[in-house]
């Protein structure tokens, strides 16, 4: 069942465990949603459990360090998880599950961000090689500075022929950026192409239930029933918590934010519609 609530205030006693997305959610990528920000005070106030799923490709202590910039405190949270720490550890642990010798790797990454090759840091075993035919497997960060999806056909077709595993740190489609009135494409975008090319894709992030079972290890008295996702992606987080068998909550202020205008749309035009024809009717 579904329905429409107002704020926050509608849902807080019905649930023990709140998971927070970040992006669109808590916060625009610079500064925290007041919104979110008072959100998460009432919550602590009401003595909840606070957890962040987070699809970004950054590791859990980059997340964690920015929240107070962000104006939150880290000490609100019983743990953040991001889908890039899921893959890090997937690749640092679990790399001869996906092959023998495994060690040549292609990192697709924005390196006009200074935090582009932070990624790497202890996973100097691996080497980093700048060509597709040289690699082993890819490891799929965030976009190359200046592309579009269509770019990247000729290097996923060579890593087909390579039978290369993706581990895609990133798996969102589309992102929202401040000052931008259009969402911004991510590694899960490429990732859905090199499936649908018949390429082999890690995802440990949203919507897989593996970063939700790894988030809930800390939580006492673990009930399903008494936790609850919120987010702002119908793809990451609505699905994430239905795989998970959890309750979730669909912000109108994120990614979906054009469905949600539109849906209102229709709605008054159906309005508009229901009173207008009787009248027509009675002067026709």
């Amino acid at each position: 069942m579904s329905k429409i609530i107002e704020s926050i205030t509608d849902i807080v006693s019905l649930y023990d465990v709140f998971i927070l997305d970040q992006w669109g959610v808590m916060h625009d990528g610079y500064k925290g949603y007041d919104h979110a920000i008072n959100s998460v005070e009432k919550l602590i106030k009401e003595n909840k459990k606070l957890i962040i799923i987070s699809n970004s490709s950054k590791r859990k202590t980059s997340s964690i360090s920015r929240l107070k910039s962000l104006g939150f405190d880290k000490n609100h949270f019983i743990e953040v998880m991001t889908s890039g720490e899921m893959i890090w550890q997937e690749i640092f642990t679990s790399i001869d599950n996906y092959g023998n010798n495994i060690k040549n790797c292609f990192h697709i990454y924005n390196s006009s961000k200074e935090d582009g090759l932070e990624f790497r840091n202890g996973l100097e075993k691996f080497n980093f090689v700048s060509k597709i035919n040289d690699a082993n497997f890819i490891l799929a960060c965030t976009p190359f500075e200046k592309t579009a999806p269509i770019d990247y056909i000729p290097i996923l077709k060579d890593a087909v022929d390579m039978n290369l595993v993706m581990f895609c740190a990133n798996p969102d489609f589309v992102t929202i950026e401040k000052n931008n009135d259009k969402n911004i494409y991510c590694m899960g975008t490429i990732a859905d192409l090199y499936d649908h090319m018949g390429g082999q894709v890690v995802i440990l992030g949203k919507p897989s239930k593996e970063i939700y079972e790894e988030s809930c290890k800390k939580i006492e008295d673990f009930n399903k029933s008494k936790i609850v996702a919120i987010g702002d992606s119908l793809d990451h987080d609505i699905l994430g918590a239905n795989n998970f068998n959890i309750d979730s909550v669909l912000i109108s202020t994120g990614i979906h934010k054009d469905l949600f205008v539109k849906w209102i749309l229709i709605f008054f035009c159906q309005i508009i519609y229901i009173f207008w024809w009787p009248i027509r009717n009675r002067h026709s």
